[in-house]
């Protein structure tokens, strides 16, 4: 593991208020949107999404406690990824209540936790708790395309909510519902993931 700090160009003693300015400097020079139609763009793109992983790392370190140790095992920030890899998992094969029981023993109820729990009121057709959710998960990250992505497709009406695998009534036959947006967005994750 990268020192999330370096990769951000402070100490591991630095402020959050000078750690988020140096994130945010980065985020504005590395954008993608600044090297549109340009060679550089691959390499913008890995750029930003390093500075990212690096100011969520320490944002999640520092919420439990944790400190950055290289070469070290894993910490409780990799427990959090861990866990909200199985709530995720959970979310997108159905199983609610999974999901739910999982996110009551998530180590920090920081934006990953608030993004899942507005996927999982979504699914429950809690369509206004999840826009609070999405909301608070933006809030705390306002640069996380993935949660930025969740809180726009909600302030755009977030579609009525649809049993998952169902289509409405009166149409032919049953099949998938296109319209979930925590799968698509658990789908939209693994392909950004993928570059």
């Amino acid at each position: 593991m990268n020192d999330p700090y370096k990769i951000l160009g402070v100490t591991s003693n630095a402020s959050d208020e000078e750690i988020k300015k140096a994130y945010r400097e980065l985020a504005r020079k590395y954008h993608p949107d600044n090297y549109h139609d340009n060679p550089l763009s691959d390499l913008a793109q890995e750029k930003m999404k390093e500075i990212n992983e690096a100011y969520n790392d320490i944002t999640r370190m520092r919420e439990s406690g944790d400190t950055f140790r290289p070469g070290a095992g894993p910490s409780s920030s990799s427990n959090a990824s861990q866990e909200g890899a199985k709530i995720r998992a959970a979310i997108d094969s159905g199983d609610i209540k999974l999901a739910e029981e999982l996110l009551k023993s998530f180590p920090a109820r920081n934006a990953e936790w608030n993004f899942l729990m507005g996927c999982v009121s979504h699914r429950k057709g809690w369509l206004n708790e999840a826009l609070e959710y999405f909301q608070t998960a933006v809030n705390m990250e306002p640069y996380n395309q993935e949660y930025k992505q969740a809180l726009n497709y909600m302030n755009r009406g977030g579609g009525a909510y649809r049993q998952y695998g169902r289509r409405p009534m009166g149409q032919h036959g049953q099949g998938c519902d296109a319209c979930d947006i925590c799968t698509a967005m658990l789908c939209m994750n693994m392909c950004c993931r993928c570059h």
